[in-house]
């Protein structure tokens, strides 16, 4: 379990520093929490990273889940969240806020937790948080203010070792909501997009987009079209929609997709999303 005293501390810290420092959290159970500052001020490019074991081994095929779990303010999220766990090899969460009874859960089932803090409502940091069975090898946060109302969204790069001597990059995004125009939403991706350059392999950018105008979609659709990626579609699709538009996207590289599901819940505001790759041969 982790211990209060170092929970305390991180957040006392976390609150002195936002809006300062750029930096993930890292909890892991029985170790102390841990601040992740980008591995180097360099581009990805210029970084050796180490080899690692692969975080799965199962035929070269794995699950991801991703959700906006919109601060476990809803019941019932526990029981969600851990079907996504049982089902899932990688979980990027948007709105996660570090309470003691989520920070209690994920550790419990052995996950390693990467979070970016981007604000605090009303005390505990709020952001994207990646799940994974083993630490990456490589993680970057980054965050970009809201506009209007100041608040941050954050974006988490992370690293994980495939078989066969490849590396996946995971980009877990909760996107501007709050802007009159799209200079800052643009902004966000076109950062992500310079370390996803420099990435040669497989790659899987997901998240909560809030692309929910037809500009926002448009420069979704380039940046991954840039970027060379693939927007995974949903046969049956129950995503959470926004002025007719969905909110929540996976787009991936280099990978293949054998199924793509959407899970309905109250659980949230947003519906999770499920999508099993295989790497190619």
């Amino acid at each position: 379990m982790l211990k209060g005293s170092y929970l305390r501390k991180i957040r006392a810290k976390t609150k002195r520093d936002h809006g300062q420092k750029n930096y993930a959290v890292r909890y892991v159970a029985g170790q102390p929490v841990e601040r992740v500052f980008p591995a180097s001020k360099q581009l990805l490019g210029e970084v050796l990273l180490p080899q690692g074991e692969p975080f799965f081994t199962d035929n070269n095929v794995f699950s991801v889940a991703i959700w906006n779990i919109h601060k476990q303010q809803r019941p019932l999220w526990q029981s969600v969240l851990a079907s996504l766990i049982e089902k899932s090899d990688l979980i990027l969460l948007q709105e996660a806020q570090t309470t003691p009874d989520l920070l209690k859960f994920v550790t419990d089932c052995g996950l390693v937790a990467d979070q970016v803090p981007a604000f605090a409502i009303p005390q505990h940091p709020s952001g994207v948080m990646t799940l994974a069975t083993s630490s990456p090898i490589y993680c970057c946060p980054l965050r970009e203010k809201e506009p209007i109302f100041r608040f941050a969204k954050s974006s988490l790069i992370t690293i994980y070792p495939l078989p066969g001597d490849r590396q996946l990059m995971v980009v877990n995004v909760h996107a501007i909501n709050f802007s009159l125009g799209i200079d800052v939403y643009s902004r966000q991706l076109d950062n992500i997009g310079i370390y996803m350059n420099q990435h040669e392999g497989p790659v899987i950018f997901a998240g909560d987009f809030n692309a929910w105008s037809h500009r926002r979609f448009n420069v979704l659709a380039h940046f991954a079209h840039r970027m060379g990626l693939k927007e995974a579609s949903f046969d049956d699709d129950h995503r959470t929609i926004a002025f007719g538009k969905p909110l929540d996207f996976v787009f991936y590289r280099e990978l293949n997709v054998l199924s793509a599901t959407v899970l309905t819940t109250i659980a949230s505001d947003h519906n999770p999303l499920m999508v099993k790759f295989s790497l190619p041969e």
